[in-house]
């Protein structure tokens, strides 16, 4: 077997097991799994799923909840030289169906989650997902004498053991596809971008040559394993030997307590977290002193919070990243100082920061010309995913400009004298809600779909660090929980509006459309909190 490429991305757990083999890997609550385990149990069901029946498989769906199987599963795929499509096990069973089939997924890995969404618990394959009849399931959790229950799903139970095991990890090419990560769409239907080796290699080389990580660090893990910063967390932490600690949603009720209890020193989430732990009346001025690295990205980082966690966290670097997933995690950095931050920001955000070296960046107007300072952003670079699995998704996306492939992001920004970028809004529908891309199309089109609207506009409010989907509709009057109801099935809890208003009519502008403008401004006025700007603090250098 050919020896692993350094520009392979699970050759950075390697080099987490050369220097931490008895090291704690991954904490999931009380249960632990170390790096040789994970190593032992990776080329275990890696070799399982490439003896699986019908040959190799093209993908591999992780189809779990937070559990050790879910992280192992991810270095399994890998190791198996397959690209890993992790999904969340309580998602809607439609849409996991459609994300399997769009990203070609031909074998499973489940935890008891995702097994329970298959319909193990109730000796039934869902409606949703009978296409997934013969498909080979590893579900590690379960005896052999358990796997049964997949067989009478109309599933192929996929068997461990030490005949099948890989004696290495297979090696990886730069232009191999290493991660699906699904986005929303604007026609209502996931898009899934696939993320290679190579552009991974890019991110993390820049990341090792920033920060200083070392196996005594403790890395948190606030996202789901489908967002691009899990993605940073995991392998920021397996390549130089550190715990990685998931962090359950209990923690948030005392967030500066988890993090004391777990001797975390880098944080990466999306700001919502900070006000969330603010209402607690946890996060007070010295309550996270072990944090080194703050990283915060995903949605809007306001100046009053971003100051309320510095001062909880006075001995960490506080850095607002900016990217999108199809330029594979971030692109911009900018590190907070409470006097050049709130001096360059715009409307209390703290600016996206200066790109990422090999990178190159345009602003444009809506015509495709130079916008000058101010326009919408375009990226290009090593970063660049391979793009969308349907390439139609891609179309006025993904964009060739004098020979080179550009990534057209969607949004406004304005470039400042000294190069960095500040953001200024979305130039189309989509909004950020507690760090989830949500295209405002989407959750239109199931409420359509789904509750007896006869017509239905979703904006996005501002309030206070985060964004607020409010809903205005046609029809009978109808209760948020119903709308709940309706929507549960087919949306994501975040997807999912808060607030309902029921009109006669919609408003017009002079050219006939709906007036979406007028809409967020009747919503901001009723549901809208503005940020605060905080009075400026030192920060300490770590």
């Amino acid at each position: 077997m050919e020896p692993i490429a350094p520009t392979a991305l699970h050759a950075r757990f390697l080099r987490g097991l050369e220097r931490s083999p008895h090291q704690v890997a991954v904490r999931v609550g009380k249960e632990t799994v170390d790096y040789t385990t994970a190593h032992r149990q990776a080329l275990a069901w890696a070799g399982a799923l490439l003896c699986a029946p019908g040959g190799p498989p093209k993908a591999v769906g992780i189809v779990a909840g937070r559990s050790l199987t879910s992280y192992v599963a991810i270095l399994a795929s890998l190791y198996a030289g397959l690209p890993a499509v992790p999904l969340l096990a309580d998602f809607p069973a439609g849409k996991i169906a459609s994300m399997l089939a769009a990203a070609e997924v031909s074998a499973l890995i489940v935890d008891e989650e995702g097994a329970a969404l298959l319909g193990a618990d109730r000796g039934a394959l869902p409606a949703e997902l009978s296409a997934l009849a013969g498909l080979p399931v590893l579900a590690p959790h379960m005896a052999a004498e358990e796997t049964g229950t997949l067989a009478a799903l109309g599933l192929v139970p996929v068997r461990t053991g030490p005949a099948s095991a890989l004696p290495a990890p297979r090696s990886a090419a730069p232009e191999d596809v290493a991660y699906v990560l699904f986005t929303s769409g604007s026609t209502g239907r996931p898009k899934g971008v696939r993320l290679t080796h190579g552009n991974m290699a890019h991110y993390f080389a820049l990341m090792d040559s920033w920060y200083d990580f070392t196996a005594a660090d403790v890395f948190s893990q606030a996202a789901n394993l489908n967002w691009d910063s899990a993605v940073s967390d995991l392998w920021c932490a397996w390549a130089v030997g550190a715990p990685l600690v998931s962090v359950s949603p209990h923690a948030y009720r005392d967030l500066p307590g988890f993090v004391a209890e777990h001797g975390i020193t880098v944080w990466f989430s999306a700001p919502s977290v900070i006000s969330l732990s603010r209402r607690t009346g946890r996060l007070v001025p010295g309550s996270m002193p072990s944090l080194r690295w703050t990283y915060f990205g995903g949605e809007a980082l306001q100046f009053q919070d971003t100051d309320a966690w510095q001062r909880a966290a006075p001995n960490s670097a506080v850095i607002n990243v900016y990217g999108p997933t199809e330029m594979t995690i971030t692109t911009h950095r900018h590190r907070w100082s409470p006097e050049e931050s709130t001096r360059l920001g715009v409307n209390g955000v703290v600016p996206l920061g200066l790109l990422h070296d090999g990178h190159a960046e345009l602003l444009l107007d809506e015509h495709g010309e130079d916008a000058g300072d101010e326009g919408e952003l375009w990226l290009a670079g090593p970063q660049l995913s391979a793009g969308y699995l349907d390439p139609e998704d891609g179309r006025g996306k993904y964009l060739e400009r004098d020979g080179v492939r550009w990534y057209r992001t969607g949004d406004r920004v304005r470039r400042l004298a000294g190069g960095e970028l500040v953001y200024l809004g979305r130039t189309d529908s989509q909004v950020q809600v507690q760090g989830y891309r949500v295209e405002l199309a989407e959750v239109e089109h199931a409420l359509r779909d789904a509750s007896p609207v006869t017509g239905a506009v979703v904006v996005g409010v501002p309030v206070a660090n985060s964004t607020e989907l409010v809903t205005f509709y046609l029809g009978e009057q109808r209760s948020p929980q119903e709308f709940h109801r309706d929507l549960a099935g087919v949306l994501p809890a975040q997807l999912i509006p808060r607030h309902y208003h029921r009109l006669d009519e919609f408003p017009l502008n002079t050219n006939k459309k709906t007036d979406r403008l007028a809409l967020t401004a009747r919503a901001t006025a009723l549901h809208g909190k503005p940020a605060q700007v905080p009075a400026p603090v030192p920060v300490p250098v770590p």
